[in-house]
């Protein structure tokens, strides 16, 4: 009698997320659920089962994961998710499922970079000065409103969500879109916004660095926002090394290769 499939949980929203769930989406050895925090109205399609929602913190989700039967958890979240990390880890220290991390490294300075390093929005606000500049967010749009108290900049907005009031200033233009953006034409947009200083989180990975290679093209400096402490748990760089990782707690079967 062939033995029953892992039952795993993915805490997801990012390309490594989406990475594993595809490398899973056929495979007998696993049964993996993809949770979404539902920030995103219009999430990426999914291969697998997808869950939209909370848990109600660590017990929620460590209740979640005794009554669904979990047997292995993998935190994909944002590098900047910091809750939901320590919310993982300790959920599976509760429930006591094995619990790995997808922490895929953070952006190094490179020769040309101009960064100054902060440790949040309100430290990337007061970063940008007193004098008038041309500011382009890529920062989301959760954690705009840290800059509605530096009113005298002229903000362009990216994001994937509608930034609606979160900012109120005079001088704001939105930009809807969802990456990955290349070098080339992130410099286009800068130099036709006329932008003068970005704003970034170091999430790393190579979706949106292109705006970190076009900053350094143009010469233009880049307000960095440290990445969160995050728990010390077991962790990879990539959906690779957590689908290897995976083969040691998953039933008998072949996974397929990221």
């Amino acid at each position: 009698m062939p033995e029953s499939p892992t039952r795993l949980l993915i805490l997801g929203g990012t390309t490594e997320a989406t990475a594993l769930a595809r490398a899973l989406a056929d495979d007998p050895a696993v049964a993996a659920v993809l949770s979404l925090a539902g920030r995103t109205s219009a999430p990426m399609a999914s291969p697998i089962p997808v869950r939209v929602g909370g848990f109600g913190g660590a017990e929620g989700l460590a209740r979640f994961l005794r009554e669904e039967g979990v047997q292995a958890l993998i935190d994909a979240t944002h590098p900047f998710a910091a809750r939901i990390s320590a919310n993982a880890a300790r959920a599976a220290e509760l429930a006591q499922v094995p619990l790995l991390a997808i922490r895929r490294p953070a952006w190094e300075r490179e020769a040309g970079d101009a960064w100054i390093e902060v440790d949040d929005m309100a430290a990337a606000a007061g970063a940008l000065g007193p004098v008038p500049r041309v500011v382009f967010l890529t920062i989301g749009r959760q954690e705009v409103s840290a800059f509605a108290g530096a009113p005298h900049h002229a903000y362009v907005v990216r994001s994937i969500e509608p930034v609606g009031d979160a900012l109120p200033v005079p001088r704001l233009t939105t930009i809807a879109a969802r990456g990955p953006f290349d070098a080339e034409a992130e410099a286009a947009l800068m130099r036709e916004a006329g932008i003068e200083v970005v704003v970034s989180k170091n999430a790393g990975g190579a979706a949106t660095q292109g705006k970190i290679v076009a900053a350094r093209r143009l010469g233009l400096p880049v307000v960095m926002v440290r990445r969160p402490a995050k728990p010390a748990v077991a962790s990879v760089a990539d959906a690779a090394g957590a689908l290897a990782w995976l083969r040691n707690h998953a039933a008998p079967g072949t996974l397929r290769r990221v």
